[in-house]
C-alpha cells in the first residue's frame, strides 16, 4: 500500500473545494475554502488514524496485553493510553438478539476463521448478513438491491490472514459502531431484540468500513427501511 504524499493530498483539496468569480470573469480557487477543504480532508485522515489504532488497542487488549505495555508501544503513559481508549465495551451476547440474526453472526464468525482474521470486521458482518435470507436480505430487495450482488462483492473484499487463533476473535470500531446503532434502532422501534435489519442499518449508518462502501456502491439507501415493510 502506498500512502498518498502531500501533491495527492493538495490535488484532492483542489478537486473538492469551491471556485470563485475574480475580476476579468476568470474561475479560480478561492483561499478560504482551500483552507477549509484542506481542514475537512485533514479531519478526515486523523479519524481514520484514530480508528486504526482503537482497532489494534482493542486487539491487544483482548489478547492480554496491559495498559502499561500498550501505553509504552505508544510512547505515552498507562494513564494516557487508559484515559484515551478505556470507554467501557459493551459485550452482546447472543440473548440480545434474535435467531436470525445468531445465525448471521455464525457465518460471520465462520468466515472470519476461514479466512485467518483476527477481528470481526464490517465486510463479515455484511457477508453473515448475506450468508441466508433474513429480514436484511429481504429490505435489500425491497429497495432494489440484490443479497447476492452484495455476497459476491463482500467476497471480494475479503482477503486471507495470517492469524492461527480462532478464540477471542476482537470486533473492529466500525463494527462495534453498527452494533449500537442497530440496538438504538430496535430499542426505538420497541423490540427487545436486534434483528437482522437493525445491523444492515448500522453497517450502512456508520458510514465508513467495508460494508458501507459496498452497501453505497450497490445503491442502498438506510433511510427507506422505515418506509418499508419488512415483509414486502
Amino acid at each position: 500500500m502506498t500512502l498518498p504524499d502531500l501533491d495527492d493530498l493538495i490535488a484532492e483539496v483542489d478537486r473538492r473545494c469551491d471556485t470563485a468569480h475574480r475580476p476579468g470573469g476568470e474561475e479560480q480557487h478561492d483561499g478560504l475554502a482551500l483552507l477549509r477543504a484542506a481542514a475537512h480532508l485533514a479531519g478526515q485522515l486523523q479519524l481514520l488514524a484514530d480508528d486504526l489504532v482503537e482497532d489494534y488497542v482493542e486487539h491487544c487488549r483482548t489478547h492480554g496485553s496491559s495498559w502499561t505495555d500498550i501505553g509504552a508501544s505508544l510512547g505515552v503513559t498507562r494513564q494516557a493510553v487508559q484515559q484515551r481508549f478505556h470507554a467501557p465495551r459493551r459485550r452482546y451476547d447472543s440473548e440480545t438478539m434474535t435467531s436470525d440474526l445468531r445465525e448471521a453472526m455464525a457465518h460471520a464468525k465462520q468466515s472470519a476463521v476461514h479466512h485467518r482474521n483476527n477481528y470481526i470486521g464490517t465486510e463479515h458482518l455484511l457477508w453473515g448478513l448475506t450468508a441466508e435470507g433474513n429480514s436484511a436480505t429481504r429490505h435489500l430487495r425491497a429497495t432494489g438491491v440484490s443479497p447476492e450482488a452484495v455476497h459476491r462483492s463482500v467476497g471480494t473484499r475479503l482477503s486471507m490472514g495470517a492469524s492461527q487463533a480462532a478464540e477471542r476473535i476482537a470486533w473492529t470500531p466500525y463494527s462495534r459502531r453498527a452494533i449500537a446503532i442497530a440496538e438504538a434502532r430496535s430499542a426505538q422501534n420497541g423490540s427487545d431484540h436486534i434483528d437482522c435489519d437493525d445491523l444492515l442499518v448500522g453497517l450502512a449508518q456508520v458510514g465508513r468500513g467495508v460494508a458501507a462502501t459496498i452497501l453505497t456502491d450497490s445503491g442502498f439507501d438506510p433511510t427507506s427501511l422505515d418506509a418499508t415493510p419488512a415483509g414486502a
